[in-house]
């Protein structure tokens, strides 16, 4: 990049994160926690054989849920639990959901795809096609991951984020993510948002911060396997409802 074209390629990453910080959403305060969640017996998870969503079928087996698995290749999933259903369904295919949404207590999404350079709404619309057969089945509880760089966690991803990855390889990836995000925060179900830091394929530490996190300067991550940890937390808790919640190691 010459030095000519610089100062015009900070302003478009500059005005890209403004864009993403008022187009996502923004948090108000938690309600009071109050009592814990009733556990929820029977989950689905969406996004199954991706990062995240592996960790998360994992670990909720391990917690004795009830786990059924939305995969469009189930065959990629590799994991055999008697406690495990897996069904093939897409997530913008809305007749294909509809038995995996029925008769779950929860949800947990951690949908993701490799499309970057092209302008795409694979989370937005299949979040709001899940929602819809969520309401339709009076599903009550949704966890979602997304990512900080948006919302009121935008530019907290670190200047090499902010100044080039978004900018340059994950505009339209982030984009759909602020309009996924709309459309959950704009539902009738009790949904959280879990927007990690930059995800890694470390093990799960146990430990993790949580809140308005990130960094404007560093590069902050965070292990899918916590992040996992994370989300299934959240099915018994009221802290972090109908709020988006930055996640960092």
């Amino acid at each position: 990049m010459t030095l000519t074209l610089l100062p015009w390629f900070l302003a478009y990453a500059i005005a890209l994160s403004v864009a993403l910080a008022l187009a996502g959403h923004r948090s108000r305060p938690a309600p009071a926690a109050g009592e814990p969640r009733p556990d929820p017996r029977r989950i689905l998870i969406v996004g199954a054989t991706g990062g995240t969503g592996r960790r998360l079928v994992a670990q909720a087996l391990e917690r004795g849920y009830e786990v059924t698995a939305l995969a469009r290749d189930p065959s990629k999933l590799q994991l055999e639990d008697p406690r495990l259903t897996v069904v093939r369904g897409d997530v913008l295919d809305p007749a294909s959901l509809e038995p995996a949404v029925r008769g779950q207590d929860a949800v947990l999404c951690a949908l993701g795809h490799k499309r970057f350079f092209q302008p795409t709404r694979i989370l937005s619309q299949g979040t709001a096609n899940l929602l819809r057969a969520m309401d339709a089945h009076a599903v009550p509880r949704l966890v979602c991951e997304t990512a900080l760089g948006i919302g009121d966690a935008a530019g907290r991803m670190g200047l090499y984020y902010t100044f080039f990855v978004i900018p340059v390889i994950l505009p339209f990836y982030f984009w759909d993510k602020t309009r996924q995000e709309r459309a959950i925060a704009e539902s009738g179900v009790d949904w959280t948002i879990v927007r990690p830091a930059v995800l890694t394929n470390g093990e799960k530490r146990g430990t993790i911060r949580h809140g308005q996190v990130g960094s404007f300067l560093l590069t902050l991550r965070v292990s899918r396997a916590d992040v996992a940890a994370f989300m299934l937390d959240q099915l018994r808790s009221n802290e972090h409802l109908r709020t988006a919640v930055g996640v960092c190691g």
